[in-house]
């Protein structure tokens, strides 16, 4: 099954994604969320591009969790669908990360995936 027949059109926020969303937005002026898009790229194919937004888009689908909202666009979701968006904060360094259950393969990087 590929992005374009996946059932499941959601995506999920975890506590720890939500928290720190909500602590970056809460330390800026004008930001709302945090938009997550996918573009064409990156050393498998395709890339998460992960910045604040401070506007919602005509084209967005929103997500939210304890007061966090996350935007992607429309063309981003045909491939996120069912995606997962925690916060990982370990040894190595904080980072968002994306489990996406469309990717077939993906890099060490976490940000680039094929499908």
């Amino acid at each position: 099954m590929n992005a374009i027949d996946r059932p499941d059109k959601t995506i999920t926020i975890t506590e720890s994604a939500a928290k720190r969303i909500s602590k970056v937005v809460a330390g800026s002026d004008d930001k709302i969320g945090l938009r997550v898009t996918v573009e064409g790229g990156g050393c498998s194919g395709f890339s998460y591009t992960i910045d604040l937004t401070d506007s919602q888009q005509d084209d967005d689908k929103v997500f939210e969790r304890d007061g966090a909202k996350v935007f992607i666009d429309d063309l981003s979701m045909v491939y996120m669908a069912g995606s997962k968006i925690d916060f990982v904060d370990d040894l190595i360094g904080q980072a968002f990360q994306i489990d996406n259950p469309n990717a077939v393969a993906s890099c060490g990087c976490g940000t680039s995936f094929s499908i």
